[in-house]
């Protein structure tokens, strides 16, 4: 299959290399710089090389600012029966710009990032696939996805965004709220190390990426579930109550479980 790939940033680069080895693959990227290091694949700056190339499958893997903006751009160049295709963190947008397309598209989301993961053992990670998606574009992605050893949900747009909500935007939200009260610390403990790793983590990603994430039409309530856990631990804290910190940890560990 003749692949191309919008976007030369971390999870674009990441499925030029996963795929490069069983199809034909082109990067296209408007920053050639950004172009260097990718192996046995084309690399394309130019519309035009775009059109020669005539993908079977494009899969745009810009920041999600661009998700939208990046079709438009490239959907004069595009072959009638190449099928569209995203890996968006946030779907808000995407079921109506494909429907007004007319073309076949498949909708994923690799639900783990470049930064934390770690590439060569990904069985611990998933990955979500949209019902409404085209199904040889569901059976594609089920292949690829598998030989990654990913484990494979599927849901609906809208579940995908509820999943989301619960997923990403309550560790987002705890650890930039970690993050925005920190001070230095000549001899951090160890739990407070691994605190920090994740907030570098975090905070060397796009920022319209996190702000796209937390603005998910659904994040506003997990949000509010933490700021009612957080008044409740204070008044615990307040208190000096033993007793009810005791049943407070008690729920926590049973909800972990």
């Amino acid at each position: 299959m003749k692949i191309l790939i919008l976007g030369a940033g971390k999870m674009g680069t990441f499925l030029t290399d996963a795929l490069c080895l069983k199809h034909e693959v082109a990067l296209f990227d408007t920053n050639p710089s950004r172009l260097r290091f990718v192996f046995n694949t084309q690399r394309l700056t130019q519309l035009d090389e775009i059109k020669n190339f005539a993908p079977d499958l494009l899969i745009n893997a810009t920041t999600l600012k661009y998700t939208i903006e990046a079709f438009e751009m490239v959907m004069p160049y595009l072959p009638e029966n190449c099928m569209l295709s995203d890996i968006a963190s946030v779907k808000t947008g995407l079921p109506e710009y494909y429907a007004k397309t007319g073309k076949r598209f498949v909708s994923t989301h690799p639900m783990f990032g470049p930064t934390f993961a770690n590439l060569d053992n990904l069985s611990t990670h998933n990955t979500i696939i949209i019902k409404e998606s085209d199904d040889m574009g569901k059976a594609f992605f089920r292949d690829f996805y598998g030989s990654l050893r990913l484990n494979i949900f599927e849901y609906s747009f809208v579940e995908h965004d509820e999943t989301t909500a619960y997923s990403l935007s309550i560790p987002f939200a705890s650890t930039l709220v970690f993050a925005s009260v920190m001070k230095k610390q000549d001899a951090p403990g160890t739990t407070f190390k691994k605190h920090m790793d994740i907030a570098r983590g975090l905070l060397s990603e796009d920022d319209y990426l996190l702000s796209e994430i937390m603005f998910n039409p659904f994040t506003q309530g997990q949000v509010e579930k933490i700021q009612h856990e957080l008044a409740l631990l204070l008044e615990i804290i307040k208190a000096k109550d033993t007793e009810k910190m005791q049943d407070f940890l008690n729920d926590v560990r049973k909800k972990i479980e």
